[in-house]
């Protein structure tokens, strides 16, 4: 890995925007976030937060959706898959080994509870359409980025009048989070490297209020090396000149209004509501809730889905500090000894976007 890294930042490119990034960078230190498990994990991988000057503090904020999902809401999709184990539960992978205060889906499914690991919320559709003596509940968990699939999935379900798949929905809202953050004051935050992905759905307009309101100024990266690099210029370019502005490098992709159609979409099938995040609490607006005309495909209208409030982590677990990028995962007493992709005690160890399986796959020597 050492010599993996090393061959990168050799490289023409990477050299010269190093050199570029160490002659705008401040004296004083500055910390940089990026709200994208992708960002996080490129980042680790190519040695990017060791390569720039010590000034620069690059820290991992709320950007997968599998971590900032609520320990309560883990826990009530295990306690409904007891309580319903005639009933499919069809979810992503990573949700499976998430591991919730008493148990996980993993757990049950090895129980008896029939639950599948799905790639697409059709693949879920298909199954009801294939068993309509079954309910099919997709139990969904994404950002903006899966929300318009979701939702379209929904349309398609209502169109074909099947009636037994519905949608248990856990999506979450960039940019209310990443408001929470600034508003806490827990960690100091001088500028964001926003997700390229999320922005190609909601524009890099929807950032516009960070700038304005809090002087942060946010670059749309993409996610090869070189893109983080050069987003990362961008920002301290902000700094230097005591600009805050909304800028994007993925310009290839990012627009500034978005993907129009997919906005629709998203919206004729989902409102906003306040929702609970894993480390940041109840925000308000921050999550999608199935709107009441599309009802009967709302698993919380259909089921009785039950909630117990809990503490987020397991005891000893910092899984939502480092979704705050308060800590570090090396900070963390049971990284790398207790807590392994093999035996996680949080879901920052088990999603693939997680910052803690980053940090052990790439940063732990």
């Amino acid at each position: 890995m050492i010599r993996y890294v090393d061959e990168f930042r050799r490289k023409g490119p990477a050299r010269a925007m190093l050199r570029r990034i160490e002659d705008v960078a401040p004296r004083d230190c500055v910390s940089i976030m990026e709200i994208c498990g992708t960002h996080t994990h490129s980042i680790s991988k190519y040695g990017i937060r060791g390569a720039v000057p010590t000034g620069i503090r690059l820290l991992s904020g709320p950007g997968c959706p599998v971590c900032v999902t609520a320990q309560a809401d883990i826990n009530r999709i295990v306690e409904f898959s007891r309580r319903n184990p005639s009933v499919v539960i069809a979810t992503f992978g990573d949700m499976l080994r998430v591991p919730g205060t008493f148990s996980s889906l993993e757990k049950e499914r090895a129980e008896g509870a029939d639950i599948r690991v799905v790639y697409s919320p059709l693949d879920a559709l298909e199954m009801a359409r294939r068993d309509p003596a079954k309910e099919v509940v997709f139990y969904s968990v994404g950002f903006e980025t899966t929300a318009p699939t979701v939702a379209a999935t929904v349309i398609k379900a209502r169109r074909e009048g099947i009636r037994n798949f519905s949608v248990l929905s856990l999506h979450k809202l960039t940019p209310p989070a990443m408001k929470a953050l600034l508003d806490s004051g827990d960690v100091n935050i001088d500028g964001f490297i926003c997700p390229g992905h999320v922005t190609t759905v909601i524009g890099a307009g929807a950032y516009g209020f960070i700038a304005k309101d809090y002087g942060a100024p946010c670059v749309v990266a993409g996610f090869e090396p070189l893109d983080a690099l050069y987003g990362l210029y961008m920002l301290l370019l902000q700094l230097r000149d005591g600009r805050a502005e909304i800028e994007i490098e993925y310009a290839r992709v990012v627009t500034w209004e978005g993907n129009k159609r997919a906005q629709e979409v998203m919206y004729e099938v989902f409102e906003r509501a306040d929702s609970r995040w894993r480390g940041l609490g109840e925000i308000a607006c921050s999550g999608l809730r199935i709107r009441g005309e599309f009802s009967h495909f709302d698993a919380e209208k259909r089921f009785d889905m039950g909630y117990v409030d809990c503490d987020d982590d397991q005891a000893g677990c910092s899984c939502g500090e480092v979704i705050k990028g308060l800590v570090a995962p090396s900070e963390c007493t049971l990284f790398a000894t207790a807590c392994t992709p093999e035996t996680p005690m949080g879901p920052c160890m088990v999603s693939s976007e997680g910052t803690c399986a980053a940090y052990y796959r790439y940063e732990r020597i």
